[in-house]
């Protein structure tokens, strides 16, 4: 389905090239807070928190989560600042009146935000090997799961930056539903400690199939069923990638 494929790598460049260019407001801040995060939650008050059945240290459960939480917003925030960038300044037609398919655009934009989020998450493991030196269980499915994940919140990112008017609209995902379903998946708990209500709940958040999905990857425990979470990693990515495609196709918001 590729067929200019220096015109993909071209762009594909850019926006890799982009987010190096300004690595301290896209790689480190995440890293930072990561380390904060092992410091206060890990070291400092892991020692007081029950697992149940969990046979690890918190700090070993709340890695995965991290590198989770990161990935998420470092792919999403690539993209969707990206397009919206591009909106904003209307050097997007550019892009437009390059002799790329729909499909190669949406593809050279998500290149970008996977190569973010496979960055960050890179870092934040090795800055995690400082504090708790965990091997890899299974290092094929994690690399699924990394692949999977920037893949589903990159294309986020692309429709927020196509759905927004302004930079205010273009938060409003990431700050009231993004963040809360992540911290509220399973990132900083095992959802065996929660109330029975809280439970029910979570089994309905998406966030919490995909964190579980990452744990069990690296630990080889999770509070789901692995098959559950690889599978709803796959549809998820599949239908977030060509719904984009959809969007760019039909010109949603890119001409106006």
């Amino acid at each position: 389905m590729v067929q200019n494929t220096v015109g993909v790598i071209t762009l594909a460049r850019r926006e890799i090239l982009r987010f190096f260019s300004v690595a301290t407001q896209t790689i480190f801040p995440p890293i930072i807070s990561s380390t904060l995060f092992i410091c206060i939650f890990g070291l400092a008050l892991g020692k007081k928190i029950d697992l149940g059945d969990m046979n690890m240290s918190y700090l070993s459960f709340i890695i995965p989560g991290l590198m989770t939480m990161h990935l998420i917003t470092s792919s999403y925030e690539n993209t969707c600042s990206s397009l919206f960038i591009a909106r904003w300044h209307n050097h997007i037609q550019e892009m437009l009146l390059s002799p790329l398919s729909y499909f190669e655009m949406v593809l050279g934009l998500l290149a970008g935000g996977v190569a973010r989020g496979c960055v960050v998450v890179l870092g934040v493991f090795m800055i995690s090997l400082v504090f708790e030196p965990i091997p890899i269980m299974h290092p094929f499915l994690t690399i699924y799961f990394v692949m999977a994940i920037s893949t589903i919140f990159s294309c986020l990112g692309m429709m927020a930056a196509l759905w927004a008017e302004d930079f205010n609209m273009l938060s409003m995902w990431n700050t009231y539903f993004i963040l809360p379903s992540v911290f509220l998946g399973g990132v900083f708990h095992p959802v065996s400690i929660l109330p029975k209500f809280f439970q029910y709940f979570t089994a309905f958040n998406p966030m919490y199939y995909l964190v579980n999905g990452m744990r069990f990857s690296i630990t080889g425990i999770s509070d789901a069923p692995i098959l559950l979470c690889s599978g709803f990693a796959f549809v998820a990515a599949t239908a977030s990638f060509f719904f984009t495609v959809h969007l760019f196709r039909i010109g949603y918001k890119l001409r106006t």
